[in-house]
């Protein structure tokens, strides 16, 4: 049945959404994030743990000092937040919030593996830490992705 305004019948203007922005999805998405963005740090950190293990010693030249493994978790967490608030805004504002956050997420995800190789880190420093960008982008930009999706996408 498609909902009529009531002193004409004809039919509602609608959104173009097909699972409104509302407080279930909302919820749904922090939800999500709630779950997600400690998982991508501590998985950035735990593989930041493994690099220098191997020997890797994530030095950046520029003050030569080994960037902290709290260092990684703190931005792998401000990062990833960030995602959040973009999700949120998309979610609210997006006919197509999904996909709009696919899109702009790998495309700062890309741009976020340039900077490791630009400031004269050596190669497995620049190498690891452009894997960590895409450990945390893995774990976080899926999870978003399915809670933006309408409900009745999400079952399929």
């Amino acid at each position: 049945m498609v909902p009529t305004t009531a002193s004409t019948g004809t039919p509602a203007p609608t959104t173009g959404r097909r699972d409104a922005p509302g407080p279930r999805g909302l919820r749904r998405v922090l939800g999500t994030a709630a779950l997600a963005v400690p998982a991508a740090t501590a998985a950035t950190t735990l593989a930041g743990a493994a690099a220098r293990a191997l020997g890797v010693e994530l030095e950046v030249p520029d003050d030569g000092e080994r960037v902290p493994l709290g260092g990684i978790a703190v931005l792998t967490g401000f990062f990833s937040t960030v995602g959040l608030v973009l999700a949120v805004a998309l979610h609210r504002w997006s006919t197509r919030a999904a996909a709009r956050f696919v899109q702009v997420s790998v495309a700062l995800t890309a741009v976020s593996m340039a900077p490791p190789f630009l400031v004269g880190a050596s190669l497995p420093t620049a190498c690891t830490l452009a894997a960590l960008h895409l450990v945390a982008a893995a774990i976080v930009v899926p999870a978003l992705a399915r809670a933006l999706r309408p409900a009745n996408r999400r079952q399929q």
